[in-house]
């Protein structure tokens, strides 16, 4: 028999505030990036296969999953960019637990661009800071993967001379992915500076515009510089 635990410990959550999914679900088949590959979840051990392997009435299956990093709400850490970055193993989790966001609803912009007067006046200083432009609610269909928000590489330069801790946006890039000369100057900074990007978040206007805390871990593996993370805000 399966526990329902969803009441257990009901006082206990409720001192430390409720908590908010910003992720995206992964499932077999899911385009997140244009080009990029899908998801591929296969079994390894089937649950009537393993009835050979264990006592009767006990049974598991084990599955493999073939991705890309970037897939679904993904994180990425210096070495993404940079040969001589910090990768997904070397990342401090002091810049990853419980960091107090700065959220910016921004659904009614007008622009692509999201420049650094979005910015200017709220103290930002070693904060997380999300990114709400609505373009979520296009995830999994065509329309996410064009027109989408970016951050400017002026704001980015201006949030890493402010010292925040992550930069999360809710669309496909926090980049413009549509320029021809592939530039990308708000990785380029971001990331130089130690500053986690966090890419395709969802759920953001369910988050106040500050005195939240989020956490964002990715899998602690060497040699690889993104990787899907379930991101979470804890309400106040």
């Amino acid at each position: 028999m399966i526990e329902d635990h969803a009441n257990v410990d009901a006082e206990p959550r409720a001192r430390r505030g409720r908590l908010i999914d910003l992720s995206h679900t992964i499932r077999e088949g899911l385009i997140t990036y244009p080009g990029l590959p899908a998801p591929v979840i296969t079994p390894y051990l089937t649950r009537e296969d393993s009835k050979a392997r264990y006592a009767p009435g006990t049974q598991f299956a084990m599955d493999l999953i073939t991705m890309i990093g970037n897939t679904g709400t993904y994180l990425d850490s210096p070495w993404h960019r940079y040969e001589d970055g910090v990768d997904l193993a070397g990342l401090d989790l002091d810049t990853l637990v419980d960091q107090d966001a700065e959220v910016f609803h921004l659904q009614d912009i007008s622009e692509r661009g999201i420049g650094v007067e979005r910015f200017s006046d709220r103290d930002v200083r070693g904060k997380a800071v999300l990114l709400d432009t609505g373009w979520s609610r296009h995830f999994g269909t065509p329309a996410y993967l064009t027109g989408a928000p970016f951050l400017t590489g002026g704001a980015a330069d201006y949030l890493v001379e402010q010292g925040v801790t992550m930069v999360g946006i809710d669309s496909l890039n926090i980049d413009d992915a549509e320029i021809p000369s592939g530039e990308r100057p708000a990785h380029s900074a971001l990331l130089a500076a130690g500053i986690h990007v966090i890419e395709h978040l969802t759920n953001l206007a369910a988050l106040p515009p500050s005195g939240s805390a989020v956490t964002a871990v990715p899998p602690k593996v060497e040699g690889l510089g993104t990787f899907p993370v379930r991101v979470f805000a804890r309400l106040p």
